[in-house]
């Protein structure tokens, strides 16, 4: 059996695809708590443990208005590259490394119109987008060094996911039968995906021949946030009542973030299975005691 180090495995997206992972009969390694990736003697400790035969990199600060800003670059761009060195100096055969960028580096499209893809020119907004651009460009470097593949995922959700992202937050208020909720910007449409077929994804590149290629993952299915309200008052049964809060609304949030994953269906075949309303429906039903 192959072994697959999975950073941030007890994260949101980390746990459905160790479980993905296991289903295909792979063993699933994390790194331990207490393995801070912006320090590389510890990552390099670790990585000599483990000797895994494939990486899924995902830990990451993934929060885009996380409040220190260099945290972003030293755990984004530096944690990242010390994982990638110390497989290189240890001289680990991996057969596969995944690297999770995002789609926030394409910022606002110049035609809102299309669908994005991965050949569109970045122009990140803010400093977690543009952590993962300068990721993405060192990462590149290494390209023929290691058999590496970059994913830039669009918006998903799913249940688990922490309550101060957005879907999750919407979803709590429906939960606790709240009549009202306050948000930021209303005026936004999303690409959202179920994190279960974005894990089965991630499985299916590292079971891929593919490598040394960037690949956006996502449902080419729109969302407005007015849809995913509606959808919830039919799931919850009663209507809430939206108010914009200033201090939630962003000056440079990105109107309409759309994106093509026809690359990634050439490549794997990849048909995302699962419709907007059964994500919310199994967040709605999700009871974290017994999960």
């Amino acid at each position: 059996m192959q072994t697959v180090l999975v950073t941030g495995l007890s994260g949101f997206t980390g746990k459905y695809i160790e479980k993905e992972l296991i289903q295909q009969g792979y063993i699933v390694k994390g790194l331990p708590l207490e393995c801070d990736i912006t320090i590389k003697s510890r990552v390099k400790a670790e990585l000599e443990k483990i000797k895994p035969d494939y990486i899924i990199h995902l830990a990451a600060l993934s929060f885009v208005q996380h409040h220190d800003q260099n945290a972003l670059y030293q755990v984004n761009v530096f944690g990242t590259l010390n994982i990638l060195e110390s497989v290189i100096e240890l001289n680990i055969p991996v057969n596969k490394i995944i690297i999770a960028s995002s789609a926030n580096i394409y910022g606002n499209p110049f035609n809102a119109s299309l669908a994005i893809k991965e050949t569109q020119a970045p122009q990140p907004i803010n400093h977690y987008a543009n952590s993962k651009l300068a990721m993405e460009f060192m990462v590149k470097t290494l390209f023929d060094k290691l058999p590496i593949i970059i994913t830039r995922p669009f918006n998903y959700t799913g249940a688990g996911q922490a309550a101060h992202f957005l879907i999750p937050k919407i979803v709590d208020h429906f939960r606790r039968k709240q009549k009202t909720i306050e948000l930021g910007n209303l005026d936004v449409s999303r690409d959202f995906s179920d994190v279960k077929d974005v894990s089965k994804s991630y499985v299916k590149l590292l079971k891929s021949s593919v490598y040394s290629e960037t690949f956006n993952i996502c449902s080419m299915k729109m969302h407005s946030l007015e849809n995913i309200i509606s959808n919830m008052e039919e799931i919850a049964g009663y209507k809430i009542a939206v108010t914009v809060n200033p201090l939630f609304t962003r000056d440079n949030e990105i109107k309409r973030l759309s994106g093509d994953n026809s690359k990634l269906n050439e490549a794997i075949d990849y048909k995302p299975e699962t419709p907007i309303l059964s994500t919310l429906r199994d967040m709605f039903e999700y009871n974290e005691s017994i999960n």
